[in-house]
């Protein structure tokens, strides 16, 4: 039996008088990369945020790698590493350097660090962001390190919100391709984005999200055969404006 390293029940979140999400259940197993799409504001964010332990929820509860998010939020953030697109770096270090520090925050040896960073070299090709002042990285060069830095302690789960925004072509194939190869027997990823053709490429199951609701799971054929579509996009709009192509 595969395990479900995620697991989501009626998580809500609201803002005053605002429900930013709205009772979402969906579980991930091992193995897979889970897409969220949605529009902006369909609460795709805030529902990472919640996972994340970033924002307590309203209602509902979630559970990840076996771990419960009000139990110990500590040990969740330990068995996660978080990407978006819009994540600072402190200018003034070396790619290499910064990586040390997070090392350290995660009680990781020098030893250890050492080799994690030789590993992701190899996977992001690091090289030129290692020995150089994050102030003078490109836009690219800066996301490998911010990737770099979510997974050096190698967590189960990674959650990606956007994190393709900003990229050149080839900054956003390295992400990519690490995408698609981090799950494996005890690991998986959410994938949240707006781009219909990452989705494509990168998921195996997707959920899409509408002011603040799961409004269907499934994969992109399931999806499109549920909706008559002829595409995720096709799917996409009869979900979440059906009036548009009523």
């Amino acid at each position: 039996m595969i395990a479900r390293v995620i697991e989501v029940t009626d998580l809500t979140k609201k803002f005053g008088d605002v429900t930013a999400v709205d009772a979402v259940s969906f579980s991930v197993p091992a193995g897979q990369v889970f897409g969220l799409l949605g529009p902006n504001g369909a609460g795709k964010t805030t529902t990472l945020r919640m996972l994340a332990t970033l924002i307590r929820p309203s209602a509902g509860s979630a559970r990840v790698t076996g771990l419960g998010l009000r139990d110990d939020p500590a040990a969740v953030r330990r068995n996660i590493g978080v990407v978006n697109g819009g994540m600072g770096l402190y200018d003034r270090l070396t790619g290499r350097e910064i990586l040390r520090y997070f090392g350290r925050l995660y009680d990781m040896t020098d030893a250890r660090i050492r080799e994690r960073i030789a590993a992701l070299d190899a996977v992001l090709d690091l090289k030129a962001t290692l020995d150089r002042q994050a102030g003078g990285f490109s836009t690219g060069m800066k996301q490998k390190i911010v990737i770099a830095r979510a997974v050096l302690h190698d967590p189960p789960v990674i959650f990606f919100d956007e994190a393709s925004s900003g990229l050149d072509v080839m900054a956003r194939r390295a992400l990519l391709d690490f995408v698609r190869n981090y799950p494996g027997t005890d690991r998986a990823v959410i994938y949240s984005t707006h781009v219909m053709t990452e989705v494509e490429e990168l998921c195996d199951r997707l959920a899409i999200m509408s002011e603040g609701r799961l409004v269907a799971e499934g994969t992109v054929a399931s999806l499109a055969e549920q909706t008559g579509a002829d595409s995720l996009e096709g799917a996409f709009f009869r979900l979440v404006r059906p009036e548009a192509v009523a």
